[in-house]
């Protein structure tokens, strides 16, 4: 597993942006399914990270700031609707 961290992340990463490029061109339906695969690759490398912190301490940080940035961002997008 360790050996493909690197590609399933980028994977993952490129789904997500699929899916966003789709949901911006065609609707959310067809952007729903690669964003949600995508995430779900990010997460699988997420949770293998957390559970080996000692080896990834500064991807875990910099993972744990992108999401405290993103759920920012989500919150102030619903309050400002």
């Amino acid at each position: 597993m360790k050996k493909y961290l690197r590609e399933i992340e980028v994977s993952g990463l490129i789904l997500v942006i699929i899916g966003i490029g789709c949901s911006l061109i065609w609707g959310t339906a067809f952007g729903m399914w690669p964003c949600a695969i995508g995430l779900l690759c990010w997460l699988i490398t997420f949770l293998y990270k957390a559970f080996h912190w000692e080896a990834y301490a500064r991807e875990n940080k910099q993972n744990i700031i992108i999401l405290l940035v993103a759920i920012f961002i989500l919150i102030i997008k619903m309050l400002f609707r």
